[in-house]
């Protein structure tokens, strides 16, 4: 569901998690296998079939502290992200970010690769590397056509020889190829969306910048004023950078992030509507209820009844 609001005028106010008994989503954590890296650096390539085995995957919805691949060369299902779902096929690639929540379902004979991996592993410093590196983020899922998909593949498949047999500067290996994979979705994000050139460099990195802030402030910054203030442009200007950038206002964007955030709380936490309310920043919760209903059309309570 697409989101177009204007951002309402309560001024938040400044939370603190103490003061409520919010139950948290369900966060799992890469934890190391035998001989794997030493911490605090984490990197898990498996091959879907062999986690798959004979039987279907189920996971009920939860959120990762890491980043989640999963490229399908063959499958069935769906996936579920942050609420909305996507069937699973032949040459399809998933993309999440830490803390976006998700749920999949995937049939047995599924085949493809799961990569795993947090920040300490990869995060590129270049800027090349990590503009392709946040670029690709910004979309959960990819579906390639055979031949490009079978380019991507050698490259994971090149990850997983060279983390299964560890030889010197295996690390070394994988980063580089996951440099080219990042490559390879943002070709592919470009011919989706018919782009004939890359982004503005200047744009994609004020854009991050933004969508960095919307993750660490959204309980108490939800006006654009706040978020100019912090990145020194004018409101025309930070406009300007997400029309650009995705076709929406920083008012959508605030908007949309507030109710995604609400969205799974409620339906992935017992957590009451008050609570909610409290961590996301609204002292009124009357007034929480009233925000959420003019943009999904649903109460909270309804919407965690009908969507759960």
């Amino acid at each position: 569901m697409v989101i177009f609001a204007t951002i309402l005028r309560q001024e938040p106010r400044t939370t603190s998690c103490n003061s409520i008994q919010m139950k948290n989503i369900p966060v799992r954590q890469l934890t190391p296998s035998p001989a794997v890296l030493s911490a605090p650096e984490r990197f898990k390539i498996r091959r879907v079939e062999d986690i798959l085995g004979e039987q279907d995957l189920f996971h009920d919805l939860h959120r990762h502290d890491f980043y989640f691949i999963l490229a399908l060369t063959s499958g069935t299902g769906v996936h579920q992200v942050d609420f909305q779902d996507y069937e699973v096929h032949d040459h399809a690639v998933f993309f999440l970010r830490p803390g976006q929540v998700h749920q999949l379902h995937l049939h047995a004979g599924s085949k493809g690769y799961l990569l795993e991996f947090n920040a300490e592993f990869y995060q590129p410093t270049l800027k090349s590397p990590s503009h392709r590196f946040t670029g690709a983020g910004n979309k959960n899922y990819y579906d390639f056509e055979s031949a490009r998909y079978d380019k991507t593949a050698s490259v994971m498949a090149l990850m997983y020889q060279e983390f299964t047999n560890r030889e010197e500067g295996y690390r070394d290996v994988i980063q580089s190829g996951l440099d080219i994979f990042f490559v390879e979705l943002m070709r592919q994000g470009a011919l989706a969306a018919h782009e004939s050139s890359p982004a503005n460099n200047y744009t994609q990195e004020r854009f991050e910048d933004f969508q960095e802030l919307l993750e660490k402030h959204i309980a108490t910054h939800k006006q654009v004023s706040h978020y100019t203030k912090m990145m020194n442009l004018s409101a025309y200007q930070l406009n300007e950078i997400t029309k650009s950038s995705i076709g929406k206002t920083a008012s959508d964007m605030i908007n949309e992030h507030i109710l995604l955030e609400a969205k799974r709380y409620l339906l992935a936490t017992p957590s009451q509507v008050k609570e909610i309310a409290d961590h996301l920043g609204y002292e009124d919760t009357s007034y929480f209820i009233r925000f959420f209903k003019k943009h999904i059309g649903y109460s909270p309570e309804a919407f965690r009844q009908n969507f759960r």
